[in-house]
């Protein structure tokens, strides 16, 4: 039977809309389809694991800064440092109630109320050896996507490397870690995936499979 030019149209608009849908929900899975290399996934994005808590104990992917800041691995890594939620969480100011925990280790910030770079340069200012940055509003667009983050065009930088954390990963380490009543993560931070196949990274399981 020879396919009609309809059923052809058919077949290759089911195709096309397939691939969509496999782009879309790989946003912030590794684990898309058989074939792909890690190499092609990972890009220029950034790993860590979580080693303490237990609860927590998966790899995380992280967004790095475009145009600001240093880069993890060089400026900062570490196979055992402290992953430390600031207070207050907006880092719009220097005044830090947990500044003395910050010194020389990343401090988790949320999003919103100043721009990126000056979070950045205010951890840096207390001592601070790297910043993530996370949307945490649940009801946030962003909240389900990597945000770009970008330089603010002002007249300053920062040497401290700083990347984005996506938002449902941020809020559950935040929880998970004022739950126990923890100050910190335990945290391998970079984590080198680029031979390691995508079905093996140890990916948190509240995310899309």
């Amino acid at each position: 039977m020879v396919p009609t030019v309809a059923s052809i149209v058919t077949i290759s608009l089911i195709c096309w809309l397939s691939l969509i849908g496999l782009t879309k929900s790989g946003a912030n899975n590794l684990h898309m389809y058989d074939g792909i290399r890690t190499h092609d996934i990972i890009a220029g994005d950034v790993f860590f694991e979580i080693l303490d808590p237990p609860e927590l104990e998966y790899t995380y992917r992280l967004r790095p800064a475009k145009d600001f800041g240093g880069s993890f691995g060089t400026t900062y890594k570490a196979s055992s440092g402290k992953l430390v939620p600031a207070v207050p969480a907006d880092a719009c100011s220097t005044r830090f109630e947990n500044a003395e925990q910050l010194v020389g280790n990343i401090a988790l910030v949320e999003r919103g109320d100043c721009s990126f770079l000056t979070k950045a340069i205010n951890v840096e200012a207390v001592g601070g050896a790297a910043v993530i940055i996370t949307e945490i509003d649940a009801e946030s667009d962003d909240y389900d996507y990597y945000i770009e983050m970008v330089h603010d065009s002002t007249d300053r930088d920062t040497d401290i490397p700083a990347a984005f954390l996506l938002g449902k990963n941020g809020l559950i380490i935040r929880r998970t870690l004022s739950k126990l009543k923890q100050p910190y993560a335990v945290v391998n931070i970079p984590v080198n995936l680029t031979f390691v196949q995508p079905h093996e990274i140890n990916q948190p399981p509240w995310l899309q499979w």
